[in-house]
């Protein structure tokens, strides 16, 4: 079958291969992969910046599809079935996390398109317990936006809790951005997007789309703005989804007294110059969001059925998986908001 490789570490370093197929074992289900998205770690991966890859592997882990096979073990999925998946392949089971299925903390975790081969290719391996069956309601097309909203759902609404009427600033109008501001919209909050001029037209789309205030930070006083729309008080909580320290130290700043951070965005620097004055001084909880677990899959998959994401709006460009290449230069470029492979 064709695959897209990452073939050694390093730049770029990736090409189209024939791979053999697939074969089920066990608890696993074989899926014909539909629609894989272009996620920010795959860009990393590309550049050779991300360390977790353990190539030779086939990348891609946002997908969607149909099952063409299941292993003996198999009992609650079927041939037929179209479906979506989460990135978990494998775990230790014995951690006190996985006795929680908090998996996206274990330490032994495999995860599809990092450390096993991942969708975008022809046919995708799962673990049974991974998998989604999509609602009659949901299409493949946007289903293979379950993995990054599963993600904004953790964040948003395990990591921590909206409530209606907050008011909430967020940073970074990516695509993480785009749909976390969407989940805690549906939430019945007042968001706040805060992006700079480049982020122009996805600040737009998101205001388009219902998100209450959005605010170019190079034209724009943002701390005016909050300040105004919060009576001097600050922002309930701030979401960072740009992974810039500049928009982090803005933010502590903005949150009120006894307010929360979290942290979704990653930094490109481990170690960073933080205002720890108004984490202290404020009394402020920091709190930090990684990828998604079990519990997020359901939530995101309702958000998508009662089409409170506006998923045709922010996919602006799909390219076959021959032309990887041209997908992930659109990435790159910053003039798409979310690009998607059709295998």
């Amino acid at each position: 079958m064709k695959a897209l490789v990452k073939r050694n570490p390093g730049y770029d370093e990736m090409s189209l291969q024939e791979i053999p197929e697939p074969v089920v074992e066990g608890n696993q289900i074989k899926i014909k992969v539909a629609y894989t998205g272009i996620c920010g770690s795959d860009i990393h991966s590309f550049k050779g910046e991300y360390n977790n890859l353990r190539p030779p592997v086939v990348l891609g882990h946002e997908f969607s599809g149909i099952v063409v096979d299941i292993g003996p073990n198999v009992k609650g999925i079927k041939i037929g079935d179209r479906v979506t998946s989460e990135t978990t392949f494998q775990t230790c089971n014995t951690c006190p996390y996985c006795a929680e299925k908090n998996y996206n903390l274990c330490v032994d975790r495999k995860g599809i398109g990092t450390q096993v081969n991942g969708s975008f290719a022809e046919y995708v391996i799962s673990r049974e317990e991974s998998v989604h069956v999509l609602p009659e309601h949901v299409g493949l097309l946007e289903a293979a936006l379950t993995e990054p909203l599963a993600c904004c759902v953790h964040a948003a609404l395990e990591k921590t809790t909206i409530t209606p009427r907050e008011k909430i600033l967020i940073f970074g109008p990516g695509p993480i951005g785009l749909l976390l501001s969407q989940v805690i919209k549906a939430q019945n909050a007042y968001v706040i997007l805060a992006g700079i001029t480049k982020d122009e037209p996805r600040l737009e789309l998101a205001k388009s789309i219902g998100i209450d205030q959005i605010v170019n930070t190079q034209k724009e006083n943002l701390e005016q703005i909050v300040l105004t729309l919060t009576e001097g008080v600050g922002v309930d909580k701030v979401f960072d989804c740009s992974g810039a320290i500049p928009a982090v130290n803005q933010g502590l700043s903005l949150i009120k007294k006894k307010g929360q951070c979290i942290q979704v965005g990653i930094f490109g620097e481990k170690f960073n110059k933080m205002d720890q004055e108004s984490i202290i001084q404020r009394e402020l909880s920091y709190i930090g969001s990684r990828s998604q677990k079990p519990s997020s899959w359901p939530i995101a998959l309702n958000l998508l059925e009662e089409k409170k994401i506006a998923t045709k709006r922010m996919i602006t460009k799909i390219v076959p998986l021959e032309n990887w290449r041209e997908g992930f230069e659109a990435v790159m470029s910053g003039h798409e908001i979310k690009v998607i492979i059709q295998s």
